[in-house]
């Protein structure tokens, strides 16, 4: 089974920029289900239905969230709609949504997960450490193939967390930081992992915002708006190829597609 895994979608440059990388990827890698974090897809807070569809209409077999879910009211219902779009497993019993669905296509199945971060996160979510386990367990009766969006800041967290499920999910990849780390691996009980994604979106920026405001907030200490920014177009993800039979990877390989502006005009 091949799948890729594309880190958050920042804005309306995050997805025009997706229009135009998902062809090539899908020419470079003929995968089986492509994956989006979507939760910055709403100017970079939150996503609504219309975007949520728009995502998958471009590709995505499920979007998958995080600490800006609740951002866009209108997303709530939803939720009951689209079970493709997937929420934070570790919010509390009753929370609009599931953390978890599996996706069927080409005969194939892949579970995919989405779990928040505590670690200098904001929801007070429960301890996903000890939900994981029971649910990759319920999971694996369905398919040995799962993939966990693990959405969190600190990258000791998300290792630890990758760690923890060593060889009962196929790919453990973090997103939220929005910077691609270098330290793609297939860990020892098989499991590919990532510590973060990166971002598909404008990467002449500060993590998808324009330069100068975030420059001057720091530099000043004081309130500013960060403008979505434009320019330097750009995918970030992650291929991996898995053995259906077992779950186990066999191949884990990052990416980083650049988009030129033409091109975005010309998908449009």
């Amino acid at each position: 089974m091949k799948v890729i895994f594309l880190g958050d979608v920042v804005g309306e440059p995050g997805r025009d920029t997706l229009r135009v990388a998902i062809p090539r990827l899908k020419d470079l890698y003929a995968p089986d289900f492509i994956i989006i974090n979507g939760e910055n897809a709403a100017g970079g807070h939150g996503i609504t239905p219309r975007l949520a569809i728009d995502l998958m209409r471009s590709g995505a077999d499920a979007v998958t969230l995080g600490d800006h879910t609740w951002d866009q009211k209108e997303i709530f219902g939803f939720f009951s709609q689209e079970p493709r779009l997937v929420r934070p497993m570790n919010y509390p019993p009753g929370t609009p949504g599931s953390g978890f669905v599996i996706v069927q296509g080409n005969g194939k199945k892949l579970a995919v997960v989405n779990a928040l971060g505590r670690t200098f996160m904001g929801p007070d979510v429960d301890n996903p450490f000890l939900l994981i386990k029971p649910l990759l367990e319920g999971l694996r009766r369905e398919t040995p193939c799962i993939l966990v969006d693990f959405h969190g800041e600190a990258t000791s967290e998300k290792i630890a967390f990758g760690r923890h499920i060593d060889g009962q999910a196929s790919i453990v990849v973090g997103t939220h930081t929005h910077v691609q780390t270098a330290d793609e691996a297939i860990l020892p009980g098989g499991t590919a992992y990532l510590t973060d994604a990166g971002f598909t979106g404008a990467h002449d920026s500060v993590i998808g915002r324009e330069v100068a405001p975030v420059i001057q907030k720091f530099v000043t200490l004081l309130p500013s708006k960060f403008p979505l920014a434009t320019a330097g177009l750009q995918a970030d993800g992650l291929f991996a190829e898995l053995d259906e039979a077992t779950g186990r990877a066999l191949r884990i390989e990052r990416f980083q597609i650049k988009v030129a502006p033409d091109a975005v005009a010309a998908a449009k």
